[in-house]
């Protein structure tokens, strides 16, 4: 409903205090499937919505190339889709969101069809990205640790019909790599929100 592919049957949702009433170019998504178009480069992928918005050849050329280089793939900018792993794929999607510059980025399980390897370097590559255009994310995932080691607020859901168990602050250092997962608080936040899901399902 934040993305404005489905409108609330009470109540109305806002972004910056602008009422959603449709999909916008102020909200940005990332889907679970490769959502890259597999006949353009990676290049013209990402041009895609800039030219959608009116820029002039250059201009989209020039953010292209911007958000390309923040998300570490500028040498695969006359690439395929095809010819891209999984985790690539994703940092080409976020780059196309990004460079249409949403106040909103959104993002459904992004990472859910990645190996774990790939999973945990995206979430690293996650948190660059996001110390470089400090844009706001919403994310949708299943996977507590991911939940824990990319977020500064978590909203834990129940089962149908979904509604907010708790939220809970991270109060973890912004600049987090894979060895934050082995401080205990780290492990705090995971159990509270395993014993939050356990409960939900008794």
């Amino acid at each position: 409903m934040i993305a404005g592919l489905e409108l609330p049957t009470s109540g109305k949702i806002t972004v910056d205090g602008v009422e959603v009433t449709g999909p916008g170019a102020d909200r940005g998504m990332v889907f679970q499937n490769y959502t890259l178009y597999p006949w353009m480069t990676i290049q013209k992928n990402v041009e895609f919505g800039l030219k959608l918005q009116g820029l002039s050849t250059k201009e989209c050329w020039e953010v292209a190339c911007y958000y390309l280089d923040i998300v570490g793939l500028t040498q695969f900018a006359n690439a395929y889709p095809r010819e891209l792993s999984g985790g690539m794929k994703q940092r080409v999607a976020i780059a196309r969101s990004l460079a249409c510059h949403p106040k909103v980025l959104l993002m459904d399980e992004p990472f859910a069809a990645l190996d774990v390897q790939t999973k945990e370097r995206m979430h690293e590559y996650l948190i660059e990205i996001w110390q470089k255009i400090r844009c706001s994310i919403l994310m949708i995932t299943h996977d507590v640790d991911e939940a824990v080691f990319l977020a500064q607020r978590i909203y834990v859901l129940s089962a149908r019909p979904g509604t907010i168990q708790r939220e809970l602050t991270i109060n973890l250092p912004v600049d987090r790599n894979y060895k934050i997962k082995r401080q205990a608080q780290f492990y705090d936040y995971t159990d509270e929100i395993y014993g939050l899901l356990r409960g939900e399902k008794c």
